[in-house]
């Protein structure tokens, strides 16, 4: 397989896998594209596969009727990076999402997430300088 069909393969196994998740809300249509030894990277934590699946499927509850607006899905071998606006409706503005996922043998395999609220976008721009006391 050449890079290039490796990379347009991997894109359509995250994209495949992201449109069943939101589409069905059905945490059980993602699994068997998750390897299992799978990781997902927080800023603040790391989960296993099922912890995941058990976290993302708890949020499906109250997150039901949540948009997602896809922005870009770039990919280069085996890693795939999503950027996406996401909120529930009448709560705009809502969040932007950047996911990274790593691809091993046609399963996603590790999966990294940051999310910022529109609302405090600006804010995060002068994260270094010091809080007004």
């Amino acid at each position: 397989m050449t890079a290039k069909n490796m990379t347009t393969d991997n894109k359509s196994i995250v994209q495949r896998a992201l449109t069943a998740l939101v589409a069905t809300g059905d945490v059980d249509a993602l699994a068997p594209l998750l390897s299992d030894d799978f990781v997902h990277h927080r800023p603040d934590s790391s989960s296993t596969k099922a912890e995941w699946l058990a976290a993302v499927g708890a949020a499906l509850i109250p997150l039901a009727g949540m948009q997602v607006e896809i922005g870009h899905v770039l990919a280069d071998g085996d890693h795939v990076m999503m950027r996406s606006r996401r909120w529930l409706p009448g709560a705009e503005p809502g969040i932007v999402v950047v996911d990274i996922w790593r691809l091993d043998d046609g399963l996603i395999a590790e999966a990294w997430e940051i999310i910022e609220p529109v609302s405090q976008a600006a804010a995060h721009l002068t994260w270094w300088e010091p809080a007004e006391r």
